[in-house]
């Protein structure tokens, strides 16, 4: 398998943000973003590269430097930081995801997060298991379409440590 590197995301990224996002499947768009994005606007490239206070975001990139996930926290809300993650369809289902999300809730909880939330499409079903899984506690509430999922950052102490690719959200 080819060597991947989990880094900030950066605002010279934009244009291979661009590209990734085009190249996601219509299917991974909709779970990712609840709608389509095949040409991705300006203001959601920039959303997606946004790091300040608030904010954070990651990519993982291929030995060539091209972005093949990303993951973003925001603080506030309903928990004290929420996460979305995509990774890019080739790459799915080798633990990039879970590595993303692991980075992603380490620097949270350095910055005092306690809690994680999430909105999953109810027709994920593949990461609502993945949920369940790594977060047996966690509050699920079905909206419109969508699971509002909520959990306590400390369950997910038991990926973070391990370091491998090998995490309990590896199906």
């Amino acid at each position: 398998m080819c060597r991947t590197q989990i880094r900030p995301a950066r605002p010279d990224d934009e244009e291979r943000i661009r590209r990734f996002l085009a190249g996601l499947s219509l299917h991974t768009q909709t779970l990712r973003f609840f709608t389509g994005v095949t040409a991705p606007a300006a203001p959601l490239v920039r959303a997606l590269l946004a790091v300040d206070e608030r904010r954070d975001a990651l990519v993982v990139t291929s030995e060539e430097g091209e972005i093949i996930g990303h993951a973003m926290s925001y603080r506030g809300g309903c928990a004290d930081v929420e996460i979305a993650v995509v990774v890019t369809d080739a790459w799915q289902g080798r633990g990039l995801g879970p590595e993303l999300i692991a980075e992603l809730l380490l620097r949270a909880s350095v910055k005092g997060a306690k809690t994680v939330g999430m909105d999953v499409l109810g027709e994920n079903r593949r990461v609502l298991r993945l949920i369940r899984r790594l977060w047996p506690r966690a509050t699920m509430k079905v909206s419109s379409g969508s699971v509002e999922v909520t959990a306590r950052i400390d369950e997910a102490g038991l990926f973070a440590e391990q370091g491998s690719g090998s995490t309990p959200l590896t199906v």
